[in-house]
């Protein structure tokens, strides 16, 4: 039976070869996946460890910073890595050198006056020069180190993206104010935020200390071991001279925590690749089972005249196995080298896309190899195994009849029982989750309704391709052969249809969700914003008082209030609070009161929104105790009760009242309404009062929206181009069905020539079946994406009060023509191979 077995593989090679390739595509992403998280993680350790290189001891202060114009809630009482503590550090017995490190955010503005990277990669450090003058940590490529207040250092890699080159004078801002700096030189760092693509901006260690706010102290010391000192004997050393605030770490400890903290990130990274080479290998499944299906009914006399010289069930039910498993030998093998080439080609995807990734070589494990075996091999023989059971149920008396047993009435019906019942519980645990039971209920009830689904598409696929009719008779003989063909087998046009079906429904749901939530955040910009503009610091630190009052002075700003947030505790729940100007903020807010209004928000009036006044069951007149971070409490007494949202939510209050808790005075943001509207202009107006600043970001309602709209739609794009393999492999599952079927059909299509049926109608009605097997499978799809994402949808709306399901007619459209030409194209070869078959020899063929 397994020279049996080989022999089959081999005279069926071109059968085959669609199955070996979707196995293929679906083990190659596997072992790309864990080829390319196991090297990113390799190399960002690897850089990690160097970047510990030259630190046997790290000491830092358990104290907390105040940034410039934060709130000061945290505020350190006294400097403790001081320059004092710096030089004694630098003393001990054993330690060889020692540096204090200085950093915070640094706006760097490019040549057109923009902000370099985004904020949170936008960072400054200080330059300490050792004994001999060098900062170990930086690697000059051109020019020098900063010396003066009025010079900076920058990275290669943000010299490179702005054209900056020494003797350049670049705009720098930290804390507010615009300062001019010369360029003295070009840097190679290990930093992390700078290969992710942030900046770094070297100023010299006065000039640090000045203006990244630190107030004469560092925010670390490291030190390094002088030759024969262990790194465990000058912790101990520095332990005794140390001030209690502080804490003292080897930089092994260091480099091992960040090692560890990386390899979390990679893993999870890689466990959502995981999740979609998964689904890549279920969509194959389909295209395994119907292959080895069409291969049994094709041999059913061969299997027959098997069982009647001898053979048990059992041995041709492992004969058909020994076929799976060699064909995902060939798969796996050929998938894991395929794999190498994916995983160097997402490495250098994502540099394209911006992502700098530390350099390193391929690192291929042992295990990924054998996962490819496994999930190869795996795969295969699951998909083989009913087809397999199936081959073994042939009785031997069929050798001696040339009709193909085929598929009863009672196997359908019970198939159509079992895949109701699926759905049914399915739909039962969606509207569950639906209610508001939680999202495990969602994701289970919709695992259950798309396993449903495949279950009953054979049962689907007579009046869905029944309703094609009309535009199918339009296409002559041609167009009502192909409807036939299509239905003919529903388990085959159900298992060719499904594969296709499922990559369409995981893109239909997401894009309806997230066009949906675009929408959602546009009604919040919209709705909630009736100022032009918002200002505030690309980092998101508190905004100096001093930003409102420069923009009060111009004429062509109509009015402006800031919003000065502190938190605090209402009823022991912690809350957001604003101070606002009362006098502004009727004509800058737009909300929506269930009571009250604006007009009580004075003294120790507050607008508290829907959510915390159904906690506390309160409105309108009410009053209540608030107690601050500073631990003081003050009487509120409710002005008005409206519907937050995610972009406006919390208390407002008159700015005095949150001021006094404060340890100094600052803004989150100020809204600003111009007398003409937003325009160009007006934006210029005020970008240019600050200074051309590129630290203080000017929006207004439209920026803030398609802000969050591009993340959501880089996150769309990702998912698609992820996706794409799963529909890649249902399109080989299409050309596969397509050409076994001709092969099995070339009698009829030999009688079909006879009888006049020229090559051109004959190419046409294999086009036109794959049309509609593609169409069919994209329009079960769709209507399912559409129907899980009001689902998960109607979760979303109760934590998002503007999100309104939105459907995208245009993206639908879009994947529906998309899917017809996906048929035509994988009917190419199919119906050429159909027109060329010769009338004569297909007529005599069995």
């Amino acid at each position: 039976m397994f020279r049996t077995a080989v022999r089959n593989v081999l005279a069926h090679k071109a059968r085959l070869l669609m199955t070996v390739l979707a196995v293929m595509l679906g083990v190659a992403f596997v072992c790309g996946t864990l080829v390319f998280t196991d090297t990113i993680g390799e190399a960002f350790k690897n850089k990690s460890a160097k970047s510990f290189d030259k630190v046997s001891v790290a000491i830092q202060s358990t104290n907390s910073y105040a940034e410039p114009f934060d709130t000061g809630q945290e505020a350190k009482q006294d400097p403790v890595l001081t320059d004092r503590l710096l030089k004694r550090i630098e003393d001990l017995p054993g330690a060889e050198s020692a540096t204090g490190t200085i950093s915070g955010f640094t706006a760097l503005a490019d040549k057109d006056g923009k902000l370099v990277g985004q904020g949170w990669g936008s960072s400054g450090a200080n330059y300490y020069p050792g004994a001999g003058g060098e900062d170990y940590r930086y690697s000059f490529t051109d020019g020098r180190a900063p010396q003066a207040a009025d010079e900076i250092a920058i990275d290669s890699r943000t010299a490179e993206r702005t054209g900056y080159k020494t003797g350049d004078t670049a705009r720098v801002s930290t804390d507010g104010p615009v300062m001019k700096q010369k360029i003295t030189g070009v840097f190679d760092t290990d930093d992390g935020s700078v290969a992710a693509g942030g900046s770094l901006v070297l100023f010299d260690n006065a000039t640090a200390h000045k203006v990244l706010g630190t107030r004469g102290e560092y925010h670390e010391i490291t030190v390094q071991a002088a030759p024969g000192t262990s790194d465990a004997a000058l912790k101990t050393a520095a332990e005794k001279i140390l001030p209690k605030d502080t804490e003292v770490t080897t930089g092994k400890v260091l480099a091992d925590e960040q090692a560890e903290q990386i390899a979390e990130e990679t893993k999870q990274f890689g466990q959502v690749l995981l999740y979609f080479a998964g689904i890549a290998l279920f969509v194959g499944v389909f295209i395994i089972a119907n292959t080895f299906t069409m291969l049994v009914a094709q041999r059913t006399k061969e299997l027959a005249l098997l069982r009647a010289v001898g053979a048990s069930r059992r041995q041709v039910t492992r004969s058909v196995l020994l076929e799976a498993l060699i064909v995902g030998l060939v798969a796996s093998v050929t998938g894991f080298v395929l794999g190498l080439g994916i995983a160097v080609g997402m490495r250098s995807g994502l540099g394209a896309f911006g992502a700098s990734l530390p350099d390193g070589p391929l690192v291929i494990a042992p295990s990924t190899g054998v996962y490819a075996l496994l999930v190869g091999v795996i795969v295969t023989m699951l998909a083989a195994w009913l087809p397999g059971r199936r081959a073994a149920k042939i009785p031997p008396v069929a050798a001696m009849n040339s009709v193909h047993a085929t598929p009863t009435t009672r196997s359908l019906v019970v198939r159509n029982s079992i895949g109701s019942v699926i759905t049914a519980l399915g739909a039962a645990l969606l509207f569950k989750g639906a209610s508001g039971s939680g999202n495990k209920y969602l994701a289970g009830g919709a695992l259950f309704i798309l396993i449903g689904v495949i279950v009953l598409t054979p049962l689907l696929s007579r009046p869905v391709i029944a309703a094609a009719a009309p535009l199918l008779h339009r296409f002559g003989v041609s167009g009502k052969l192909a409807r036939q063909n299509a239905v003919r087998n529903p388990r085959r046009t159900a298992a060719t249809a499904a594969a296709l079906m499922i990559g369409l429904t995981l893109i239909t749901a997401m894009t309806v969700l997230a066009t949906s939530m675009q929408g959602a955040i546009n009604k919040m910009a919209v709705g909630s914003l009736k100022s032009d503009y918002t200002v505030s610091m690309a980092n998101f630190t508190p905004l100096s008082p001093d930003v409102r009052r420069k923009l009060d002075t111009l004429p062509d700003v109509e009015t402006s209030s800031p919003l000065r947030t502190a938190y605090g505790e209402a009823d022991g729940v912690s809350t957001e609070i604003s101070g606002v100007d009362p006098e502004s903020i009727d004509d800058l807010l737009g909300l929506e009161f269930s009571s009250g209004s604006f007009d009580g928000l004075t003294g120790n009036g507050a607008l508290v929104d829907q959510r915390t006044a159904d906690r506390k069951n309160l409105k309108a007149g009410d009053s209540f105790p608030f107690r601050f971070e500073d631990g003081k409490t003050t009487t509120l007494k409710v002005a008005g009760v409206y519907e937050g949202n995610d972009m406006i939510q919390g208390l407002f209050v008159p700015a005095p009242v949150v001021d006094k808790h404060l340890d100094k005075v600052a803004d989150r943001q100020v809204l600003v309404k111009m007398k003409g509207g937003a325009s160009d202009a007006a934006e210029d107006t005020l970008v240019k009062a600050l200074g051309g600043n590129p630290a203080i970001e000017v929006k207004d309602k439209q920026a803030t929206s398609d802000e969050i709209g591009k993340q959501i739609n880089l996150v769309l794009n990702m998912l698609y181009g992820l996706l794409a393999m799963a529909v890649l492999i249902a399109v080989l599952g299409v050309v596969n069905t397509l050409a076994m079927s001709v092969f099995e059909r070339k009698h009829e299509i030999g009688m079909l020539r006879a009888i006049g049926l020229d090559r051109a109608k004959v190419k046409r009605m294999v086009r036109l079946e794959s049309v509609v097997i593609s169409l069919f499978g994209a329009v079960l799809g769709i209507g399912l994406g559409i129907f899980l994402a009001w689902a998960a949808g109607t979760s979303i709306a109760k934590s998002v009060s503007t999100y309104a399901m939105t459907i995208p007619f245009d993206r639908i459209a879009v994947f529906l023509v998309l899917a017809g030409l996906v048929g035509v194209l994988a009917a190419l070869w199919p119906a050429r191979r159909a027109a060329k078959l010769n009338a004569l020899e297909a007529i005599k063929a069995e």
